[in-house]
């Protein structure tokens, strides 16, 4: 069975850091994009960053000059550094597979993670 594990999240104090990873496990053959959402309370899901297989990066605005994403060499494993963490920051953060291939031809036309909190207290 495919699934994608996020860990890293807790608590930091505002102005700190945090490395969040992302870990796709069972049978893999390839996986397109990797992506990082966040969700806070009484607000919708948003796109943090996300990060091509080619490596071509995104970032929101809110979070480019503070946030880093990064694969690894398999490519199955998503990371995002986090500097600068500001009390806004707080949320469950999700990790997203998009276009994730099990065998060469079939494929999850997108699959999530669990989500992993993170607290930013002020």
């Amino acid at each position: 069975q495919v699934q994608l594990v996020e860990s890293g999240g807790g608590l930091v104090q505002s102005g700190g850091s945090l490395r969040l990873a992302c870990a796709a496990s069972g049978s893999i053959f390839k996986i397109g994009d990797f992506s990082w959402y966040r969700e806070s309370p009484g607000s919708q899901r948003e796109l943090v960053a996300s990060i091509s297989n080619t490596g071509v990066t995104h970032y929101a605005a809110t979070t480019q000059d503070r946030f880093t994403i990064s694969s690894d060499g398999t490519k199955t494993t998503v990371y995002l550094q986090m500097n600068n963490l500001k009390p806004e920051d707080t949320a469950v953060y999700y990790c997203r597979a998009d276009d994730l291939y099990y065998t060469s031809e079939n494929k999850y036309l997108l699959l999530w993670g669990q989500g992993t909190l993170v607290t930013v207290n002020g």
